[in-house]
């Protein structure tokens, strides 16, 4: 049976460790509000763009630039976002869980992953697929610089004809307590979902089409890009958040269960302490008697 002093030392660990959580969430909390206000702003332009070149005045005609172009060797890479650290619930399993499943739907293509965060990176480590390229240790500095050095990364290998399609697998930002893992085609631009009763739009290109495009679809690259590491740092920091809210309750709880228990052991020594005493006393009054 364990001892006060056992009990206090246990209930001093839990208060230690309810403090980190309870600080944890505190930081998850600042910074996610900052991450959300990135995120909600960029969503509209993001959106809009992946919607205006996926119509098909903008596919019809796939020689116009060569990321316009659809191959079939059957080369596939696949860019993986996780985060960089850990104590964020099951942020990390669930995009690891849903990368795995689409690797291993596709065993008939030659693959390569591109990695980021140290958390794909340590797991895809221990695996038999060839990590092309990785990208850790910068989510606490996001900048659009990151995000322009891995679409140009991902850009030239579907140039160099080393790649014929490139998927994005990441986590979305819906809520604090929801995030909704992605899979989602970058390369080649895949065409936006019809909507009933829309009229096919031709467009007039000002100064021509080959100049708007080849300045247009690498923006669009590098904006998609962006957009899927900005909503994975929004759902890392809401994930946390709801793990370290969770973990300080489970926490608080523990305290009280431990205290109870203290105090019943308390009051069992009490009585034990007690009984002893009178137990002496009567043996000296009897003794006495005699």
């Amino acid at each position: 049976m364990a001892t006060l002093r056992d009990i206090r030392r246990r209930i001093r660990a839990v208060q230690s460790t309810q403090k980190i959580t309870r600080a944890m969430k505190l930081v998850a909390a600042a910074k996610l509000r900052r991450a959300q206000e990135r995120i909600v702003a960029a969503r509209p332009y993001a959106t809009k763009m992946s919607e205006l070149l996926g119509t098909p005045a903008f596919l019809a005609s796939t020689d116009r630039h060569p990321l316009l172009a659809r191959r079939e060797g059957g080369r596939r890479q696949i860019v993986i976002i996780t985060a960089d650290k850990g104590l964020c619930g099951a942020f990390n399993a669930n995009v690891l869980r849903r990368s795995l499943e689409f690797i291993r739907q596709t065993e008939e293509v030659r693959l390569t992953l591109v990695v980021v965060g140290r958390k794909a990176r340590d797991h895809y480590r221990r695996r038999p697929w060839t990590i092309k390229s990785e990208m850790v240790g910068f989510f606490d500095r996001l900048a659009y610089s990151h995000a322009v050095e891995l679409s140009t990364r991902l850009i030239q290998d579907y140039l160099a004809e080393e790649t014929d399609e490139v998927y994005l697998i990441y986590n979305e930002f819906r809520s604090v307590a929801v995030q909704r893992v992605v899979r989602k085609q970058l390369l080649p631009i895949a065409a936006a979902p019809a909507v009933a009763d829309a009229t096919a739009v031709d467009y007039l290109y000002e100064p021509s089409a080959d100049s708007i495009l080849a300045d247009l679809l690498p923006r669009h690259i590098r904006t998609q890009v962006y957009r899927a590491l900005m909503e994975s740092l929004a759902a890392e920091y809401g994930a946390r958040m709801t793990a370290m809210e969770a973990a300080t309750k489970n926490a608080a709880e523990m305290i009280e269960l431990l205290t109870i228990q203290y105090n019943k052991a308390r009051q069992e020594r009490i009585t034990k302490e007690l009984l002893d005493i009178v137990g002496g006393a009567e043996a000296l009054r009897q003794s006495a008697g005699a």
